[in-house]
C-alpha cells in the first residue's frame, strides 16, 4: 500500500544546506531532482537573498559542479544545481523509482522530507540507503495513503497547524494573526511553520484537485 513519510535531517547534514552558514535567514524550498549523466540535478526556490549571493554561498561546495539562476518570481529565485556524482547524499536516494518527493523545505533549523513510497518496505529502503551514505535522516511520521479523504493524508503536525491557522483567521482577508504569534503557540519557528502549512495545502490540493480528477 502505499505510504506517505515525513523525516527531518539537520540542515548542514543535506548539500543545499551550506548556504545557511552564510545566509541564515534564507528557506530553501526542493522543487526537484532529476537524475543526469553525471550525477543529479537538483532544482530549488530560494527566498530572502539575492540571486548573486546565492550562487555564491553554493558555488563554494566541493560538490557543486555548476549553479544557475533559472527563473525570479516575487522576490524568490529558482535555481539549477548540477550535482557532482562523488557526492553520494540523499539526492540520490530521492531520485528512486519506488519513492516520489512530495516536497522538501530546508531553514537554518533543519530540513522537512515528505515522500511517497509505494510501500513501507520502499520507506525504509529509503531510510536505510540514507544511513548507509552518513545521512541521518529522522523519520517523524509514517502513515498509509489514504486517497478519499484528503484531510487524512496530511500529516498531524500539518493538521494541527492548518487547524490553528484557520481558527485564528490566518486565511481571512485582512489576516486577523500573523505567523510569528501561530508559531509560538505551536513551538516552531515561523520557517518551520510557514514550511508546515505551504505542504499541508500542496497536498489538501493534490487530493481534492489532481489525484481525485484525473
Amino acid at each position: 500500500m502505499a505510504t506517505v513519510a515525513e523525516f527531518t535531517l539537520a540542515a548542514d547534514a543535506f548539500p543545499l544546506g551550506t548556504v545557511f552558514a552564510q545566509l541564515p535567514d534564507v528557506t530553501v524550498q526542493l522543487e526537484r531532482v532529476i537524475p543526469d549523466t553525471n550525477g543529479v540535478v537538483p532544482y530549488f526556490w530560494v527566498r530572502g537573498t539575492e540571486t548573486n549571493t546565492i550562487v555564491e554561498q553554493f558555488s563554494e561546495h566541493p560538490g557543486v559542479r555548476d549553479i544557475r539562476a533559472v527563473d525570479q518570481v516575487d522576490g524568490e529565485h529558482l535555481m539549477r544545481c548540477a550535482w557532482d556524482e562523488e557526492y553520494d547524499s540523499v539526492l540520490d536516494a530521492l531520485i528512486a523509482p519506488e519513492v516520489v518527493l512530495l516536497s522538501a523545505t530546508g531553514s537554518a533549523e533543519e530540513w522537512t522530507f515528505e515522500l511517497r513510497g509505494e510501500s513501507r518496505e520502499a520507506i525504509a529502503e529509503f531510510q536505510e540507503y540514507c544511513h548507509e551514505h552518513g545521512v541521518s535522516v529522522v523519520l517523524e511520521e509514517i502513515h498509509a495513503l489514504r486517497p478519499l479523504d484528503a484531510s487524512q493524508d496530511l500529516t498531524e503536525a500539518q493538521r494541527d497547524a492548518l487547524t490553528l491557522a484557520y481558527e485564528r483567521g490566518y486565511f481571512n482577508s485582512p489576516r486577523e494573526t500573523t505567523l510569528k504569534e501561530i508559531a509560538a503557540d505551536l513551538g516552531i519557528s515561523q520557517q518551520a511553520l510557514g514550511a508546515r502549512l505551504q505542504r499541508g495545502n500542496r497536498r489538501l490540493i493534490e487530493q481534492a484537485l489532481i489525484e481525485s480528477h484525473p
